[in-house]
């Protein structure tokens, strides 16, 4: 009967990818085959359990809530877009070094908004109009953006600092300062990737401008910058660094700091912008849980559908077959948590799938397989990141083509040198 079980199991997730390439609900997909397997194992109850026990896990929900409802009160006061326009307008005219400046530009402000698709929406308009104008080509203009919304992982909103968090009880700022180091190197790894592809597919032209008639047509909304609008997107990351610090402690008035959350910091982070901006409190309030329900149904919604089909492989025995498996086969885990996740995100599109059903089954138990469940859980969640920038279904790469007038085949093939290279190093020498 188990072999029974485990050919259902594998059918499953060949059917999930199939599923998802072509481009099904991927909450419909997870649930569905969640509950077929726990059915055929007899034990349908365990998928209502899963589903009923995610949709109340308060750590995540919190995090990823709050999250949302900053980043939609930032788009709706256009503060997002003062941030965007202040570290673009001095960047003028610097030709082939406009490529790694957009990068990094981007890879920081992904901190700040950790979505890639809404990351893109925010700087994609300005930087990607910039790079052509100063004689990159469109493909390259859309990848130096795409591949800078790899910073979005060290954001205290990201859905898998949230959960590595919850798992291994510690605070999110923790997390974000033990995973800091690889994605920095990742990081160092994909931008040089990034120049050498320049010179490969000969990207750079000097004194050519490759920006098309309505984008020269097209006036910024902004004609200048409000600097305290510009500075509303990172205060609730100021004040998270601040609190993390031990130093805060000892000064009274920054003191309660330290007890700040990343829910709490979003919040807090709303009302101050809500001030500055002189902006209805009602519109405010509206945008601000506008934003959190949003997230609920598309961010949350995913974290529950594939709990279910976790559920739906333990159900069958799979999960702890293969973790006893992996207990006498220590080596294969650091291949099954890179390659798996990144090689379903590059198929289907979406890296917070593949990566939280690996992380809710198999890096939960990463202390019983020699390693460390923030390490485990970084490794899984980046590998996932770099598989979905080579994706052509992904919805940032499609943003990103559709502004520069190109295709997500040409970004790819720009993207995949430094993923790949990257997933190798994860793999072999950093985890």
């Amino acid at each position: 009967m188990q072999t029974f079980y485990f050919i259902a199991c594998g059918l499953a997730c060949v059917i999930a990818v199939y599923l998802l390439v072509k481009k099904v609900e991927t909450k419909v997909v997870f649930i569905g085959l969640g509950i077929v397997l726990c059915v055929i194992s007899l034990q349908p109850l365990d998928a209502l359990l899963a589903f009923t026990t995610t949709m109340t896990r308060a750590t995540v929900i919190k995090a990823i809530c709050a999250s949302m409802g900053f980043a939609f009160v930032m788009k709706a006061t256009r503060c997002d877009a003062h941030l965007v326009k202040l570290l673009t307008a001095p960047l003028r005219n610097l030709g082939f070094f406009l490529i790694p400046i957009a990068y990094t530009l981007t890879f920081f402000i992904s901190i700040a908004i950790p979505s890639a698709a809404g990351c893109v929406a925010a700087v994609g308009p300005t930087l990607i109009p910039l790079l052509m104008s100063a004689g990159v080509r469109p493909a390259m203009a859309a990848t130096s953006v795409l591949a800078g919304t790899l910073g979005g992982i060290l954001s205290p909103g990201t859905t898998h600092n949230s959960i590595i968090a919850d798992m291994a009880k510690i605070k999110i700022p923790d997390v974000i300062h033990a995973q800091s180091s690889m994605v920095f190197i990742v990081g160092a790894i994909t931008l040089i990737c990034l120049i050498v592809m320049t010179f490969v597919f000969k990207d750079y032209a000097k004194n050519e401008v490759f920006v098309n008639e309505q984008m020269q047509q097209e006036e910024n909304a902004i004609t200048k910058v409000n600097l305290w609008y510009a500075l509303m997107p990172i205060v609730p990351l100021i004040l998270l660094i601040i609190g993390a610090g031990e130093w805060s402690k000892s000064i009274e008035f920054l003191a309660w700091t330290h007890r700040l959350g990343v829910a709490e910091a979003m919040l807090l982070g709303a009302m101050i912008a809500l001030v500055v901006t002189w902006s209805s409190p009602e519109k405010i309030s509206k945008e601000f849980f506008g934003g959190m329900g949003h997230s609920y149904a598309n961010i949350i919604g995913i974290i529950i559908a594939a709990s279910v089909f976790v559920a739906g492989l333990k159900a069958c025995g799979v999960v702890d077959a293969i973790v006893e498996w992996l207990k006498v086969n220590q080596d294969y885990v650091r291949f099954g948590g890179t390659f798996i996740p990144f090689f379903m995100a590059m198929l289907t599109g979406s890296g917070d799938a593949p990566a939280i059903a690996f992380n809710d089954s198999i890096t939960i138990r990463a202390a019983e397989l020699g390693f460390d469940q923030v390490q485990l859980g970084t490794t899984v969640a980046l590998s996932a990141v770099l598989g979905r920038v080579i994706s052509p279904v992904l919805a940032a790469s499609i943003i990103a083509a559709s502004l520069a007038g190109t295709s997500t085949i040409e970004i790819a093939k720009r993207t995949a040198l430094g993923s790949l290279i990257s997933l190798f190093v994860i793999a072999f020498i950093l985890l």
